[in-house]
C-alpha cells in the first residue's frame, strides 16, 4: 500500500503541508510515524479524503440539464478563441483548467464568452493515466 508525506499529501490535496499537519493533529487525517520519525499518511486514507473534499468543490449550476456524462466541470470561460468554423474555449473549475474546441457556431448560439459561467461535460472512450 502507498504512503505519503504530509508535504506529498499536501501537494496532492492542493493545500499546505501546514493544513495536512493540522488535520493530522485533530484526528482528521490518520497519519502513523515512519522508522524516520516522520509522518506519514495511508495512500487508502488520502484517497478517500481526496473523494470527500472533491464532493461539491465543482457544483453544477441549479437547473443544470440531467445527463449520464458523470465527468462535469462547472466553472468560469477564461478565453475563447474564434476561428472561421472552429472555437477554442477554456475554462477554469476550481484549479482544473478545461480546454475545448467545438464549433464556432455552436458558440455563439449559447453565447460563450469570456465571464460566463458553464459546466464542460467529458466523455471519452480513451482515457491515459500516468504514474506521477
Amino acid at each position: 500500500m502507498p504512503s505519503y508525506s504530509i508535504g506529498q499529501a499536501a501537494g496532492l490535496l492542493r493545500v499546505s503541508p501546514e493544513t495536512v499537519r493540522r488535520w493530522v493533529e485533530s484526528g482528521r487525517l490518520p497519519s502513523h510515524r515512519a522508522p524516520d520519525g516522520s509522518r506519514i499518511v495511508d495512500g487508502a486514507v488520502l484517497a478517500v479524503l481526496a473523494q470527500e473534499r472533491a464532493a461539491g468543490l465543482h457544483p453544477l449550476p441549479s437547473g443544470a440539464a440531467a445527463t449520464s456524462v458523470r465527468n462535469s466541470f462547472a466553472g468560469i470561460v477564461t478565453s475563447v478563441r474564434l476561428d472561421d468554423v472552429a472555437a477554442q474555449v477554456e475554462i477554469q473549475s476550481g484549479p482544473h483548467r478545461v480546454v475545448s474546441v467545438v464549433t464556432r457556431d455552436s458558440v455563439e448560439e449559447l453565447g460563450i464568452a469570456v465571464g460566463v459561467t458553464v459546466t464542460a461535460r467529458v466523455k471519452s472512450t480513451d482515457v491515459h493515466i500516468d504514474l506521477l
